[in-house]
C-alpha cells in the first residue's frame, strides 16, 4: 500500500509549495516514487492546455517520473486569486470531495507516496459546508504543518496545531520556512516552536534555497516513510 501525507500551512503565502516540493525531493532521495498533488488551486492562468496554477506546476515538476498528468495533480483549477469558495462560485464550479478523491486514488495506486498540498490555511472554505481541513480528515492523511517564520507565527502555528488535533488528524511534524530573512530573534522563535508544538520539527528551510537543495536539510530520520 502506498502512503500519503497532507501539507498544511499556518496561512496563505507562507511557502507550503516550497516545503511540499522539498519533502518530495527528500522522499525521492530515499528511493521512493513520489508525486505531488494540489486538489484545489485558485489564481490559475489560461494556457493553451487549459487553466494552470504555478504551485501545482511546481508540484508536478518535482514529482518522480513518469510525471503525473496535470488534471490528476490539480483536479480543480480556478482562475480568480480568491478564497476557493468564492472563486468557484464566480466560475460556476461545484467543489466536492468525490472528484478530488478519484484523482488522489489514481495517484495513490501508482506512486509510493503522494504529498498533498492544501490551499490557504487549515480552515479555508471550499464550498458551503466544506473546508480544506475535510480533505485530510476524509482521506485519513497525517499532517505536516508548514510554519512561515515571521512576526506572528507563534500564535498562528499553535492555533493551527490545536485545530488539526481537535479535528482528529495526526500532526506528524512541522517545518519552519524562513520567509522573512529580516525576522528578529528567529532562533528564539524556532526554539519556542520546538518547545510548544505537539510534534517534532522535521527541519528549517533557509530563505531562497531551492527545494532540491533544501531537501538535505530535512531530518531524514524523522521523515514519515
Amino acid at each position: 500500500m502506498s502512503s500519503a501525507l497532507f501539507v498544511a500551512g499556518t496561512d496563505t503565502g507562507i511557502g507550503k509549495t516550497h516545503a511540499a516540493c522539498t519533502l518530495i525531493h527528500a522522499l525521492r532521495a530515499k528511493g521512493l516514487r513520489v508525486c505531488g498533488m494540489k486538489p484545489v488551486a485558485s489564481g490559475c492562468v489560461e494556457t493553451a492546455q487549459g487553466l494552470r496554477n504555478d504551485d501545482a506546476l511546481s508540484l508536478q515538476g518535482a514529482s518522480s517520473t513518469p510525471v503525473p498528468a496535470y488534471a490528476e495533480v490539480n483536479p480543480i483549477a480556478l482562475r480568480e486569486p480568491l478564497s476557493p469558495h468564492l472563486a468557484a462560485a464566480h466560475a460556476g464550479v461545484a467543489i466536492a470531495l468525490p472528484p478530488l478523491q478519484a484523482a488522489f486514488h489514481a495517484l495513490h495506486t501508482r506512486y509510493d507516496t503522494v504529498v498533498v498540498e492544501g490551499v490557504g490555511g487549515w480552515r479555508v472554505p471550499l464550498s458551503p459546508g466544506l473546508f480544506a481541513s475535510e480533505i485530510p480528515k476524509a482521506w485519513k492523511l497525517p499532517v505536516v504543518l508548514i510554519v512561515g517564520l515571521r512576526l506572528g507565527c507563534l500564535s498562528h502555528a499553535l492555533l493551527t496545531a490545536e485545530a488539526i488535533v481537535a479535528d482528529g488528524c495526526r500532526l506528524m511534524g512541522w517545518i519552519g520556512n524562513c520567509i522573512d530573512p529580516e525576522m528578529a530573534a528567529v532562533g528564539e522563535n524556532i526554539d519556542t516552536l520546538r518547545a510548544l508544538l505537539p510534534a517534532p520539527c522535521l527541519g528549517i528551510l533557509p530563505h531562497g534555497l531551492a527545494p532540491e537543495h533544501a531537501a538535505s536539510l530535512l531530518e531524514q530520520g524523522a521523515l514519515p516513510f
